[in-house]
């Protein structure tokens, strides 16, 4: 058993949550280790942008490639 992560990166919170639960119901709720989430924002002369990301730490039950 492997831990792996997971990276999400969305420029909407909501797409951001649909991804994290879409990845979720995939995975064993046991299975999940930690999720770190991030909010960044930046301005370019006219509009404010938002880049919401997440990492999912989990367990990945595939048997490792040795």
């Amino acid at each position: 058993m492997a831990i792996k992560v997971k990276i999400f990166d969305e420029e909407h919170e909501k797409d951001l949550e649909e991804s994290i639960n879409a990845f979720l119901e995939k995975i064993d709720e046991k299975d999940l280790i930690d999720i770190k989430y991030q909010v960044s924002n930046f301005y370019d002369h006219r509009n404010q942008i938002y880049c919401y990301s997440a990492m999912i730490i989990y367990r990945d039950k595939k048997k490792d490639d040795d």
